[in-house]
C-alpha cells in the first residue's frame, strides 16, 4: 500500500512543492500579492487536487486546504500559496512516512488480497469464470469501501422507502463523478463490471482466460492506487 502511494503520488507532491519553492523565492510582498492572479490560482487548483487524491476529500489535510482558499477569494488568492504550499509538504511527509496507511486500509487490503490469490489460483486452474465472479466481486466491495471512505452514500431508497445497496456501476458514477478517481478509471470500472456480469450470468463464451488474467492484474492495480 505504502509503495504504491510513493509511487503514485511523491512524484506529483514534489512537483507541486518545488513550484512553491520557486514562487515563495519570487515574492517580495507578505500578501503575495506581486504574484500574478493566474500563476497563484493555477498552483492553487493543482495543489488542492493533489491533496485530494493523496489523502481523501474528507481528510484534515484536505480540511485546511479548503480553509485556506475560503479565506483568500478571488483577488487575494495568491495569500493562500504559502498555507497550501505547507500542506503540501506536511503531506509528503505523511506519504513518504506511510501515515496516511490506516490500520482499516491494512485490513481491507489483507482481505482483498486474499480473495485475489483464490482467483488466481483458479485461473491457473483453467477456471476462469468462478475466477471472474470473484474478482468481481472484490471489485463491487471495494467500490463500497469508497463509497464510505468518501461521505458518498453506498445505498438508495426504493419507492417503498426501503433502503438498499446501490448497484456497482452507479457507486461507480458517482465516485469518478467526485473526482475520487479519473473518468478514465471510471470507464476501465465499467469494463471489469460487464466482465463480471457476463460471467455471473453464464456467458462464458464472450470472454477468454487472457481477458480474466488482465482483469485479475487490474483490479490489483486499482486497489493499490485507490485504497479504501
Amino acid at each position: 500500500m505504502k509503495n504504491a502511494l510513493v509511487t503514485l503520488i511523491l512524484p506529483q507532491l514534489d512537483g507541486l512543492i518545488a513550484r512553491f519553492e520557486e514562487l515563495k523565492r519570487r515574492h517580495k510582498y507578505l500578501d503575495w500579492s506581486d504574484i500574478d492572479l493566474d500563476e497563484a490560482q493555477q498552483f492553487l487548483s493543482a495543489g488542492v487536487s493533489a491533496i485530494h487524491r493523496a489523502a481523501g476529500p474528507n481528510s484534515s489535510f484536505a480540511a485546511q486546504a479548503e480553509k485556506a482558499i475560503e479565506q483568500h477569494p478571488t483577488q487575494w488568492a495568491p495569500g493562500a500559496i504559502p498555507h497550501i504550499g505547507g500542506i503540501l509538504k506536511a503531506l509528503r511527509h505523511a506519504v513518504d512516512s506511510g501515515y496516511l496507511v490506516s490500520v482499516q486500509e491494512l485490513f481491507h487490503a489483507a482481505v482483498f488480497a486474499d480473495f485475489l490469490e483464490m482467483a488466481e489460483h483458479l485461473i491457473s486452474e483453467g477456471y476462469k469464470d468462478p475466477a471472474a465472479v470473484l474478482i468481481g466481486g472484490v471489485l463491487e466491495r471495494h467500490l463500497r469501501e469508497l463509497c464510505d471512505k468518501n461521505g458518498i452514500s453506498s445505498t438508495f431508497k426504493d419507492s417503498k422507502g426501503v433502503s438498499r445497496p446501490k448497484k456497482a456501476e452507479a457507486m461507480n458514477t458517482e465516485l469518478a463523478g467526485s473526482n475520487i478517481y479519473s473518468k478514465l478509471d471510471q470507464k476501465s470500472v465499467t469494463a471489469w463490471l460487464d466482465l463480471r456480469n457476463k460471467a455471473a450470468h453464464g456467458r462464458y463464451n464472450e470472454y477468454t482466460q487472457q481477458q480474466v488474467k488482465l482483469l485479475l492484474q487490474s483490479v490489483r492495480d486499482f486497489l493499490a492506487r485507490h485504497p479504501a
